[in-house]
């Protein structure tokens, strides 16, 4: 592959290699049928891991033998479904040959078997029975049936048929024919005289579809089952799809919500260009799509489309070019719309098409659809296609980068405007995608009305007029907040106003999502008096304001910048050590972190193979060892004319050819994760006058069990100091690779650290209507510096204490599961468990310098109390940049009064006793001894 798996992926990948093997083998012991259940949900890259699969069959890998000579049908119930799979599979595979993916022809293909060794493209509108491919005669010697069943009866222990998205044939139309059609693959056609075919893998969204497919047969189903937990952790998919509908659909706003879609698309643009200007990854170029109404009576479409892209011009005040705008109506034509030339495009060639801006479409895109930089959608169909437009909206959860994107979370959303659709009717959408995905998703989906969704920053607007009112960190309820987009103002909204006049230059901080190497200076607004010369009492006014306002960026890059650990929990880790061990490797070299990372792992390596060998040359035992693995003995028993064995057993000794020990050679370097090191060892040690003796050092070596015991232990080693060594360097490269390293140490161990890090814009963060306006929070709105939060009592109490604290600044909500979210590791019934800190609060440390505390208010009665009160304990012994880390119950003080009581982890006496307690009883005694009220 081109491409790394994700660890689910390789998993999977590894299930179906041992699947297909033994499927195989039980075929030709008992002549029945095998099916493997490929279930994933979408955005798994069902696709991507069959490629591996049909790669590592042909090729083999390091726990599978080459098959070279197999064969494989590729079945789908759509032409363009079936190019594509095609196109993708040729796009991502590097060890399959040029011309080795055939798309069977109609009208020309005609063999009487299959060949061994290609991969033949198939859709089921080819095998109807109007198709010439099903029909004798006209010059063909062979039907399709007939190729296929000649193919089983002469190759079937070499015949894979892969069933494409399966549950697509037992929805779309005419899936009745569609299903019948694939089921002969599965149960066979006496009408067609086809058997069924040996091994059958099918891909499907829910194992049930699939089953439902397969039906009533005797085939052994093998499930290979990829859960939405383990692509939700990828990074493939959006965290997050948003679905916006208006409040009132009594009047006609279809126009005013395409003015909201317009600014969401827009301001995607916008961040995505920052992100490619700041992080030189694949420019994305985000794509709108506008789903609009059928036509009547000749009409291409009831939707007037001058008007829909006139409204998207004006809002944007740009004017399209004629290859900015394509359609994929089915009619196909060339369309004028609003003075430009708009051209039909095959959905599938959409992604790649990098000029497309603006993609007009009724129904065409749910099938075979594949379209990452899809980021906002439009739908101006009505509340009757629910059905479709949840097809549609699981094509558009595919992360554009394919990792989760670390410094912009609005980047990791997608957005889907209903201008006709009431809030019932939006959920039957969610409940729809979510049936489509066996009722569990890979990605949160939420709704709500235009105008509740809006972006929080670090980086809010100058307010018009500063106050020179004192600062109160916590402020009381004010009224909702005015920072998002209504339909009544949409169409003329209000401009945001102007800061008054200043007399010295600000810098401007308009960008949603600054560039990551800015570091607030201590004087952002340097006297320029040569330039405008300051009135006497302003420069105490501006002061003044400076010196209340809050320095969010300084704060975040202050944080940022310290260390601070936060941590990945899996029930398991995902790979072995050196196969971590040598993708870390990897990312050290090319990162030029570590430029000899690789090859001196290799060369340890290598040394410690020549050790063990000098081991056996010292001990006298190489040549018997060596000698017993070249030669291998070939029995023979006699046996009468009536099957009586004969007493005369013949056995003659053989050796080993260069071909078996080059394929030995091979396999031990496949268990060495064919990075190499058996080469490294030849390099370093061969002797030139028998080329085949290092060969067989690394074969010893690597059947040697506790040979690959030491190796584990080296690698486990090795993987966590080149952690620690270069755990701190990681956050000056760019996102991408700062994603690729995350991905890295979270698939090496089941509990994986990394640096905390803040981004500088946070997305759909959870806030309530109901809730406080707080303008000490950390990340505020942009337009009312402030975010609506609701929070229980015990939250509350304990905040409004930190208020009235002579160093209180501001503090942050830690929301469980975010990309950025603190987690801190702690065990309850024996298993890692993720523990999230309510309350991030940062202090006032002398002028430049802060202190960073975590809080945590937490019920004593919880099962979890103890667990969680030992992992701060153990997180504070090596987390010393915090101030306080504090866990908290509400209780009565001395005097009678209710207040919080509080253990802080940071000091040492109180981490001491923490270590030896398993009970809340003993617990309770530790508040007792060391606790205190604020």
């Amino acid at each position: 592959m081109k491409y790394d798996l994700k660890p689910f992926q390789l998993t999977a990948l590894n299930e179906m290699l041992e699947e297909a093997e033994d499927a195989h083998r039980r075929y030709e012991k008992t002549g029945k049928p095998q099916v493997i259940s490929l279930t994933a949900p979408t955005g798994a890259g069902k696709t991507i891991i069959a490629t591996s699969f049909i790669e590592d069959t042909f090729m083999g890998n390091e726990t599978h033998l080459e098959r070279p000579d197999s064969i494989f049908v590729w079945l789908s119930d759509s032409p363009e479904l079936n190019e594509q799979s095609k196109n993708k599979i040729e796009a991502t595979a590097n060890k399959l040959k040029l011309g080795q993916c055939v798309t069977i022809d109609a009208d020309s293909f005609n063999q009487e078997f299959l060949e061994e060794g290609y991969i033949y493209f198939l859709n089921t509108q080819k095998l109807s029975k109007t198709s010439r491919l099903v029909k004798g005669g006209d010059g063909r010697d062979f039907t399709i049936w007939e190729t296929f069943q000649n193919t089983i009866e002469e190759k079937s222990e070499k015949l894979y048929v892969i069933i494409d998205e399966a549950h697509r044939g037992m929805k779309d139309k005419g899936a009745k024919e569609a299903t019948t059609t694939m089921q002969k693959f599965i149960k066979g056609s006496k009408a067609d005289g086809l058997s069924p075919f040996p091994v059958v893998i099918g891909m499907s969204a829910t194992s049930e579809r699939f089953t439902a497919l397969v039906g009533n047969v005797s085939s052994t189903i093998r499930p290979v089952i990829i859960t939405p937990a383990a692509v939700r952790r990828s990074g493939l998919l959006k965290d997050e799809v948003v679905v916006l509908y208006p409040k009132d659909i009594t009047a006609r706003v279809d126009m005013a919500v395409l003015q909201a879609a317009t600014d969401d698309w827009k301001k995607k643009c916008d961040h995505w260009e920052i992100f490619y200007d700041k992080q030189k990854t694949k420019r994305v170029n985000p794509v709108f799509l506008i789903q609009v109404q059928n036509g009547t009576g000749g009409k291409v479409t009831e939707t007037d489309l001058d008007e829909v892209i006139r409204t998207i011009e004006d809002r944007i005040g740009y004017t399209f070019n004629d290859d900015e705008i394509v359609h994929a109506f089915g009619e196909k034509s060339t369309l004028t719309v609003n003075g430009r030339t708009v051209r039909y495009e095959e959905p599938s060639r959409i992604e790649e098409n990098k000029a497309v801006k603006v993609v007009l479409f009724k129904e065409s895109l749910s099938t075979g659809w594949d379209c990452p930089r899809a980021e906002t959608m439009m739908s101006l169909r009505n509340a009757n296609d629910a059905t479709y437009i949840a097809q549609l909206l699981g094509r558009m959860l595919r992360n554009p980068l394919q990792q989760k994107i670390m410094t912009d979370e609005y980047l990791n959303s997608v957005y889907l405007f209903l201008p006709y659709f009431k809030q019932a009717t939006v959920d039957r959408i969610i409940k729809e995608l979510k049936d489509d995905q066996g009722g569990s998703l890979p990605t949160n989906i939420e709704s709500s009305e235009i105008g509740e969704t809006s972006t929080l920053t670090a980086m809010p607007k100058k307010p018009k007029k500063p106050s020179s009112s004192p600062k109160k960190p916590v402020s009381p309820p004010l009224a909702p907040l005015s920072g998002s987009i209504s339909i009544e103002d949409i169409d003329t909204p209000s401009p945001v106003p102007e800061p008054e006049p200043v007399k010295q230059p600000e810098i401007e901080q308009d960008n949603p999502v600054p560039q990551e190497s800015f570091v607030p200076k201590t004087d952002p607004f340097p006297e320029q008096p040569e330039i405008i010369e300051p009135e006497p009492e302003e420069p105490e006014e501006r002061e003044e304001e400076m010196a209340d306002e809050i320095d969010r960026l300084g704060i975040i890059a202050y944080i940022n910048n310290l260390g601070i650990q936060s941590y990945e929990v899996r029930k398991d880790k995902i790979n072995d050590y050196l196969k971590s061990l040598f993708q870390l490797a990897g990312f050290l070299h090319q990162t030029s972190l570590y430029a000899k990372a690789v090859e001196d792992i290799k060369t340890e390596i290598a040394c410690m193979i020549h050790d063990f060998i000098d081991g056996l040359r010292a001990a006298g035992t190489y040549d018997a060892m060596s000698k017993k693995l070249l030669e291998f003995a070939l029995s023979a028993q006699a046996f009468d004319v009536f099957g009586d064995a004969l007493p005369n057993d013949v056995q003659v000794n053989l050796f080993t050819t260069d071909t078996d020990i080059d394929r030995q050679f091979a396999a031990s370097e496949k268990k060495l994760k064919n990075e190499g090191v058996g080469i490294k060892y030849g390099q370093l040690y061969a002797d030139p006058s028998d080329i085949n003796e290092y060969k067989i050092d690394v074969i010893m070596f690597v059947n040697d069990t506790n040979c690959m015991s030491n190796l584990v232990k080296y690698a486990e080693k090795k993987y966590h100091d080149l952690i620690d060594i270069y755990r701190s360097r990681i956050k000056t490269l760019p996102d991408q690779s700062r994603a690729r390293y995350r991905r890295i140490v979270n698939d090496g161990d089941a509990v994986s650290s990394h640096d905390f890090y803040l981004p500088q814009a946070i997305d759909k963060y959870p806030s309530s209507s109901s809730g406080m306006v707080y303008t000490d929070h950390l990340y505020v709105d942009e337009e009312t510096r402030g975010v609506q939060i609701k929070l229980n009592t015990w939250e509350e109490g304990v905040l409004e204490e930190e208020a009235k604290r002579n160093d209180f600044i501001c503090w942050l909500r830690n929301p469980d599961r975010r990309s950025w979210s603190l987690c801190i590791p702690y065990e309850k019934d024996g298993h890692n468990e993720s523990m999230y800190p309510d309350f991030i609060v940062i202090r006032k440390d002398g002028p430049h310098d802060y202190f960073v505390d975590i809080l945590e208010p937490h019920d004593p009665s919880r099962t979890d109390n103890v667990g969680k009160a030992k992992g701060l304990a153990k997180y504070a012994e090596t987390n010393y940049d915090f101030g306080r880390i504090q866990l908290i119950r509400k209780s009565k003080k001395p005097t009678g009064e209710d207040g919080f009581i509080r253990l802080d982890m940071s000091k040492s006496e109180v981490r001491s006793r923490m270590k030896g307690i398993i009970t809340n009883d003993e617990l309770d005694h530790v508040f007792n001894d060391y606790g205190f009220f604020d």
